[in-house]
């Protein structure tokens, strides 16, 4: 065995100096350190107290200015209480479909290998891409009386423009491709191993879904379908360009609160909007305690 060279004075000056400028700089990193830290986390409280908390408070503060009687009284009216169902039925509409595209689509383009793959991944992104407001006109031009398929629907004695229809397809457009991007990277970084080695075992279609598909997507779907809900529950833009606003039939929650606060109904108009800060609040709770199972 080779012995190894005893180390010469030059050599033992030099890494004495070395350590010594090491033990001095550790400590000089580790306080630099620090401050760096606390400055991100002063930066990022700053941050979020004036674009959040403030604005929480100031909906609240506001909502009750008049006292419980008359937030009372917004919350329950007529017009709010349809508004507040007409809201939750889009959302749950857009959430049911975007589910089912969601599974299909991304089970497709993780599993299967064909021509046009990736233009059909690009066209899922178009409504993250698109403005809302464009996207309710094209509905327009679209479904509308003078729209491509304005006759045949009208023959036919059926209303999408300005109506609940109108409502729940803008509000599905503007959220499908949510639960597909969740679940596609999930579906894409499975693979297809486990899956086939089922096949040839003799498992059908649906055991194989059950049993190997789903437990490893099971958290992605239910991430998806928490974030689609929250996007629907507060879309604004397509629906307002397709619902006409009429108030007690096309109305969601959103629209309700534009149409009091236009009319100088400032009270009412934040009091309408703390419920959709409760519906927030309870999606964020949801997507917590998601994210801490999948952990």
């Amino acid at each position: 065995m080779k012995r190894k060279a005893p180390r010469t004075y030059q050599e033992d000056i030099i890494g004495d100096g070395i350590t010594s400028i090491q033990k001095v700089r550790e400590p000089h990193r580790e306080k630099e350190g620090r401050c760096i830290k606390y400055v991100l986390i002063g930066v990022c409280t700053l941050f979020l107290f004036v674009m959040l908390v403030l604005p929480l408070i100031v909906v609240v503060t506001n909502a009750l200015r008049d006292g419980w009687a008359a937030y009372r009284e917004a919350v329950l009216d007529e017009y709010t209480v349809k508004a507040l169902q007409l809201t939750l039925f889009a959302a749950a509409a857009a959430v049911t479909v975007n589910t089912v595209f969601g599974l299909f689509a991304s089970y497709l383009l993780s599993k299967f290998y064909f021509r046009g793959r990736q233009i059909l991944a690009a066209l899922i992104d178009i409504p993250f891409s698109i403005s809302p407001v464009i996207a309710g006109l094209v509905f327009i031009l679209t479904f509308g009386n003078v729209g491509w398929m304005g006759e045949f629907l009208k023959a036919h004695g059926i209303r999408i423009v300005f109506a609940v229809p109108g409502v729940v397809l803008a509000t599905i457009f503007v959220t499908f491709p949510f639960v597909f991007r969740e679940l596609f990277p999930v579906l894409n970084a499975q693979g297809k191993d486990e899956e086939e080695a089922a096949a040839l075992m003799g498992a059908g279609g649906f055991t194989i879904f059950r049993r190997i598909t789903f437990p490893h997507i099971k958290w992605a779907l239910l991430y998806g379908v928490i974030l689609c809900a929250a996007r629907a529950l507060g879309e604004f833009g397509a629906v307002s360009v397709i619902s006409g606003h009429l108030r007690g039939k096309t109305n969601t929650l959103p629209l309700h609160v534009e149409i009091l606060y236009n009319e100088f109904n400032t009270t009412a108009a934040f009091a309408v909007s703390s419920i959709l800060v409760v519906l927030a609040v309870l999606i964020l709770i949801a997507r917590n305690i998601v994210e801490w199972r999948k952990e």
